[in-house]
């Protein structure tokens, strides 16, 4: 790696970044393909997998006392996630999912996969390690949801308050980056930072990432 946190903050996310082309679902919305049964499972996955992360990142952040940058990062996160619950009901309003639906609702395991192992990082791995790995996966999220949700409104006739929650991701968040960018400074500072544990978490997510959108599509 190279000695820098920015540094390793970007050569990270490049080499972990996935195929263009790995992802089936998004260019199907983002051409106005998907249906929107697809688009209302999409939702109801989302409704599971975010309280999991909050959850996820909440214990991370305790884990990390020692470390204060990651602490800090860990728990915007899970304010973000906050923030993404209270936008994601309008999309599922414009899916047509009402609470019979959700109660109705059987998870896909395909979908599944990416929240819990993000419960077993926030279990086992050390929190400077998990940050550079989740870092590194909310980059192929981001841009993800910006093609999202210029789909939905041009494809589906979605609101902009349907797009929120996906416009909340795409945007540029330069305080959480900085925060990542401390965090992982704190890291290589206190000698915990560990590039073979990193590249392996952040492949595994990636992969989970992958097998997310593979199992709605």
């Amino acid at each position: 790696m190279p000695g820098t946190a920015a540094e390793i903050l970007k050569t990270t996310r490049s080499e972990l970044a996935p195929d263009p082309d790995a992802n089936p679902l998004v260019p199907l919305v983002a051409s106005g393909r998907a249906s929107l049964g697809t688009l209302a499972a999409l939702a109801l996955e989302q409704h599971r997998v975010i309280p999991a992360d909050r959850r996820a990142f909440l214990h991370l952040a305790q884990r990390a006392d020692e470390e204060q940058a990651a602490a800090g990062f860990f728990t915007m996160l899970a304010e973000g996630e906050e923030l993404a619950a209270e936008r994601l009901g309008a999309f599922m309003v414009a899916c047509e999912v009402d609470q019979r639906r959700r109660q109705a609702y059987e998870p896909l395991p395909g979908c599944q996969a990416y929240p819990a192992y993000i419960s077993w990082l926030a279990l086992n791995a050390a929190p400077t390690d998990a940050v550079l790995a989740i870092t590194a996966n909310f980059a192929t999220w981001g841009t993800y949801c910006a093609r999202i949700a210029q789909g939905l409104r041009e494809h589906y006739g979605f609101t902009d308050e349907a797009c929120a929650f996906f416009d909340f991701f795409a945007e540029p968040a330069p305080a959480l980056d900085e925060q990542a960018e401390s965090a992982v400074q704190e890291g290589l500072s206190s000698g915990r930072l560990n590039e073979k544990r990193v590249y392996t978490y952040g492949r595994l997510l990636q992969a989970y990432e992958e097998m997310f959108w593979t199992a709605l599509s």
